[in-house]
């Protein structure tokens, strides 16, 4: 006898159907499982066939053969479990195979014959929809994230025995809670936590509002991780279509959370400077997601950058200009969004003290420029602001004054972020100033006579490329969305000239 389920698989965020034909014919009794199963596939064996026999299944004692088609694409993950036990036991005749032709089943199953969560079932129900299935059998724990999806009927289950139940009465017994469309928000740091440092402040402000890349240099203790941590709760919360973006990550990832449906809050990834060029920016024998695109519409902060491998650091700049991750191998091509905002921050010594007012500086001149010269040219210009975070005065440390909460820098930001999105709401893949075209350039960032004469003396003394010129105008756009005003002037693009300072602090460090 032949069963046959529709079930899928993930490549990049996409997921793509899989057919599941499993066939029992008479001769010596054996297992085969073929096309392109990967490890955690071909011990499906073992969880399937346990899980029938503690459900109260007999397994047949006869060929049993498993094809996964298409042959030629490689298949993943534990999805297959459940379509696995579904088929076995309706080509064996256990149970009746009717009206399955709809219905997507995916699902882990245990040893007992209950359904564990499965990674990227928001991408498979949403392939689901697209192809026209009306039903989804799914484990119970994916729940919050497939009701995302409309327009599909979801058959929720804990276990194999409700899971022959739903696919013959068609209903699940499982109650959909009402809050599982979205993850709840978490309580976020807050910057009126932290005392003095009003021009480092200011600047995180504007890279908020226009989704800059950032870098901070300063001594040990000055607040600059501090600072970086409390970024997100200045940032607006990801809108519909955002999350919905975001949360397929983290589902392909297998990072979202248990009971998490749609993320509103922005990411917040600060790896550890010991990370590989994999985990940074995705790949592997059977890519996942890396570090700059779990950050995707969020914040990617690296603390002590020059403490990251150079040839890392190099992998970025790719990912930070395109917005997006491909990865190749000889089978299929993956790619990974990663619109991200870059924050780093640094010392500007190796001691950490060059800056200090005390003089505790032991560096050489020649260890200070090495240090330097672990971050390249290429690297630095694609980050828009560069912050020197001074160390407080004891005033400033023992001082009660009230700071502003990021409560009221946020509805700053957010006014200036609505400004952008009614700006760019006809161009695809725009959120923000920072990533504007050169088409955008030419048409919102035109500046008046007096600020191109600014513009030019500061390329001539600083030695800006061409990038970094570009990213100029861009904060200098930011600059007027936070005033309000239509055009850029000169003050706007001498404050974005100010946030260049490693330009010529930097100016010995390699290209």
């Amino acid at each position: 006898m032949l069963s046959v389920l529709h079930s899928g698989t993930v490549l990049g965020i996409e997921a793509v159907p899989v057919i599941v034909e499993v066939d029992i014919t008479y001769g010596l009794p054996g297992f085969g499982l073929v096309g392109l199963p990967d490890s955690a596939v071909k011990e499906s064996r073992e969880r399937v066939f346990s899980a029938l026999k503690n459900s109260g299944f007999s397994i047949p004692s006869r060929r049993i053969t498993i094809n996964l088609a298409p042959a030629d694409l490689r298949k993943e993950g534990t999805a297959f479990d459940l379509p696995m036990a579904l088929g076995i036991l309706a080509a064996s005749e256990q149970i009746d195979a009717e009206d399955w032709d709809d219905v997507l089943v995916l699902g882990e199953l245990a040893l007992d014959g209950g359904l564990r969560s499965v990674r990227g079932l928001l991408s498979m129900a949403m392939m689901a929809r697209e192809q026209g299935w009306k039903r989804v059998l799914l484990p119970a724990a994916n729940v919050h994230e497939a009701v995302l999806v409309p327009g599909i009927q979801l058959l929720p289950v804990n276990t194999l025995q409700e899971a022959l139940k739903a696919m013959r009465t068609g209903v699940s017994t499982f109650v959909i809670p009402q809050d599982s469309n979205t993850a709840p928000m978490i309580e976020e740091l807050d910057f009126s936590e932290i005392k003095g440092q009003s021009q480092a402040k200011r600047a995180l402000e504007v890279a908020a509002a226009g989704g800059h890349n950032f870098i901070m240099v300063g001594s040990p203790g000055c607040g600059k991780t501090l600072m970086a941590r409390r970024l997100p709760s200045i940032l607006p919360p990801l809108s519909d279509e955002e999350g919905l973006e975001t949360t397929r990550i983290y589902s392909v990832a297998g990072l979202l959370k248990p009971g998490h449906g749609l993320m509103r809050q922005r990411p917040f990834r600060s790896p550890h400077h010991s990370i590989s060029d994999q985990a940074l920016v995705g790949g592997g024998k059977m890519p996942r997601p890396g570090e700059v695109s779990l950050a995707h519409l969020g914040v990617l902060f690296l603390d002590e950058l020059p403490e990251f491998r150079k040839t890392t650091l190099e992998t970025l700049r790719q990912p930070l200009e395109d917005g997006c991750v491909t990865i190749s191998r000889t089978a299929h091509t993956v790619t990974y969004p990663s619109r991200c905002m870059l924050g780093a921050a640094m010392n500007p010594c190796p001691c950490g003290y060059l800056q200090d007012l005390l003089g505790r500086c032991v560096c050489k001149e020649e260890s200070i420029q090495r240090y330097r010269n672990r971050i390249s040219g290429p690297l630095l210009d694609r980050i828009d602001l560069h912050l020197e975070v001074a160390s407080l005065g004891v005033e400033e440390m023992i001082s009660e004054r009230l700071e502003e909460s990021s409560a009221d820098i946020r509805s700053r930001v957010m006014v200036a972020r609505e400004i952008q999105r009614e700006r760019f709401k006809n161009s695809t893949g725009v959120h923000c100033n920072a990533h504007m075209s050169s088409g955008d350039l030419r048409r919102y960032c035109t500046p008046p006579p007096l600020a191109k004469a600014l513009l030019r003396t500061a390329v001539e003394s600083l030695g800006l490329s061409a990038r970094a010129y570009d990213r100029i105008l861009k904060v200098g756009r930011t600059i007027a969305d936070l005033e309000g005003s239509e055009s850029i002037n000169e003050r706007h693009l001498a404050e974005a000239i100010h946030y260049r300072s490693l330009d010529r602090r930097f100016a010995g460090a390699s290209t």
